[in-house]
């Protein structure tokens, strides 16, 4: 029998009308997508996969991801934008015109109070050598692996102030009930 998940109270048995959904992507609005996109694509090595333009509504959409190695990506644009729309675990993110000549413009990043939103978060192969990357890259810290009770887990600013997680799946074994 093949694992059905964790039960708890709440959890309810997956319906056929619900068979194929998953969750394709993940929103989070930006202030300046050159910012933005220079940070998840150089410190993160994500592409981009798909731009999608509003003009009537003054904002645009950018599809994010790291595709495997060998990972086919379709090159023409309606294939690529269905493909795009078809995966896991992508991050869009969203860009309201105007937003990046205002100086004192900013996004809630959902960990200051009124709390909301958390994090999103990244899995790497090596923490450290993550860890000294972000360094690197002079990436801002908000908890390092070595501090805190949450040992081996680290949490990073974007260049919006979101907060990211960054983990090494193998150093979780263990970590919690």
């Amino acid at each position: 029998m093949s694992f059905q998940g964790e039960q708890h109270p709440g959890v309810q048995a997956p319906t056929a009308e619900s068979d194929g959904f998953r969750l394709n992507h993940t929103m989070l609005r930006i202030k300046d997508p050159e910012k933005a996109l220079a940070f998840y694509t150089r410190v993160f090595g994500m592409r981009v996969l798909r731009r999608l333009d509003f003009d009537e509504m003054r904002f645009s959409l950018y599809f994010l991801a790291r595709p495997e190695d060998g990972e086919s990506v379709p090159e023409e644009t309606d294939e690529r934008t269905v493909w795009t729309f078809g995966q896991r675990g992508l991050l869009e993110l969203t860009h309201n015109w105007g937003t990046e000549t205002q100086d004192d413009f900013a996004y809630h990043d959902g960990n200051a109070e009124p709390q909301g939103f958390g994090h999103i978060c990244f899995c790497v192969p090596d923490l450290a050598a993550a860890e000294a990357w972000f360094d690197a890259n002079q990436v801002e810290f908000v908890k390092r692996a070595d501090q805190s009770k949450m040992k081996d887990v680290v949490f990073i600013k974007d260049v919006d102030g979101y907060w990211i997680e960054v983990v090494e799946a193998a150093r979780m074994a263990g970590k919690v009930n």
